[in-house]
């Protein structure tokens, strides 16, 4: 038996976010090749002129879209309510209960701009325990609880 025929690179699963009910994510774990692979795409170089040789650095807004993209697949659940708690927004005269769809975009600025989001975020889609098979489940202390999986 080879253990590289048994390795996967990614899997979704679908994870409750804590103390918002009814809002759930589909998540994706990435393994440490496709984190490696993501952290190069997002890193510039640059010349120091102090030091007279070329740095890298991260381009961190590029990183927050890219991973956000990578590991975010979906949601459900996400009102206004639930998103007044994770960012400022002015909701106006639109309906509490109205959901926010679920888009690229929307999960890439949710990510950039709820700390909250983007730090539960780093913990469920790093814990293997939200990915195992039906039966092997835990729930993780801060990071909810995987309600179904894909």
């Amino acid at each position: 038996m080879e253990l590289k025929n048994l390795m996967v690179d990614s899997k979704s699963a679908w994870v409750d976010f804590p103390g918002l009910d009814g809002f759930s994510v589909e998540v994706v774990n990435l393994s440490r090749k496709e984190l490696t692979n993501l952290r190069k795409r997002c890193t510039v170089q640059k010349f120091d002129r102090k030091t007279r040789q070329v740095g890298e650095t991260l381009d961190e807004e590029k990183f927050v879209e890219d991973f956000a993209r990578s590991v975010v697949k979906n949601w459900k659940g996400l009102t206004l309510e639930h998103l007044e708690t994770l960012v400022l927004i002015d909701m106006g005269e639109q309906d509490s209960s109205k959901e926010v769809d679920y888009t690229t975009e929307n999960a890439e600025q949710l990510v950039s701009n709820s700390t909250e989001f983007d730090t539960w975020l780093n913990e469920v889609v790093f814990d293997l325990d939200n990915f195992r098979g039906e039966g092997k489940k835990r729930v993780p202390k801060a990071a909810g609880k995987v309600s179904s999986q894909s």
